[in-house]
């Protein structure tokens, strides 16, 4: 940022009174402008067919990583909540019918920013189609996943989860909640 976005002045870059990090500070009009992360909000599709769960993955149309594999997800928009993120992402990229369930993983990317958040859903019927975003969609059984042409790792991590979690349920365990830190340069393909 190098302009106030309240008055077009020149801003400084510096730790404000009875602050502890630097910002982006207008001595013009007084304005601190405060950069926070983004949070991207994704769901975790499912079908279950013959006893095996499958998820939906979305082949990427836009950049970065075209042509990889993901879930359906984005960054959350002002004024939405974040079930309500997730429910618009899946709808415009895989035109998907699901019910929404409980949030399952937390994936936090602190040198980008970032943090994830994966909502556990299952799919209500087998009626999808790529939006705009995607070039396909399609379901796979955890054998199929295409592994090494994921987009993001912490999509790979997400999937990880859940099926450890899928594997632990057969067993007559629970689904849980996972919250993890994804460190240095292995980020954005894994």
């Amino acid at each position: 940022m190098k302009f106030c976005s309240a008055c077009a002045h020149p801003v400084t870059v510096e730790v404000p009174p009875d602050d502890t990090l630097p910002r982006h500070v207008c001595h013009a009009c007084g304005i601190i402008h405060y950069q926070n992360p983004k949070l991207v909000i994704c769901t975790i599709p499912t079908w279950e067919e013959n006893g095996e769960t499958k998820v939906l993955l979305c082949k990427r149309a836009i950049s970065p990583r075209h042509g990889y594999w993901t879930l359906p997800g984005g960054f959350m928009e002002n004024k939405e909540t974040t079930t309500e993120a997730a429910q618009r992402e899946t709808e415009e990229e895989a035109g998907a019918h699901f019910e929404l369930l409980p949030l399952h993983s937390l994936i936090n990317l602190p040198a980008f920013h970032q943090v994830h958040l994966f909502y556990r859903a299952t799919l209500l019927d087998l009626e999808f189609n790529p939006g705009k975003e995607s070039l396909e969609v399609r379901l796979f059984a955890k054998s199929e996943i295409p592994w090494d042409h994921i987009a993001f790792a912490t999509v790979t991590q997400a999937l990880q989860l859940y099926f450890d979690d899928v594997a632990k349920v057969k067993h007559g365990g629970t689904f849980g909640f996972h919250a993890h830190d994804i460190m240095g340069p292995g980020y954005p393909g894994g």
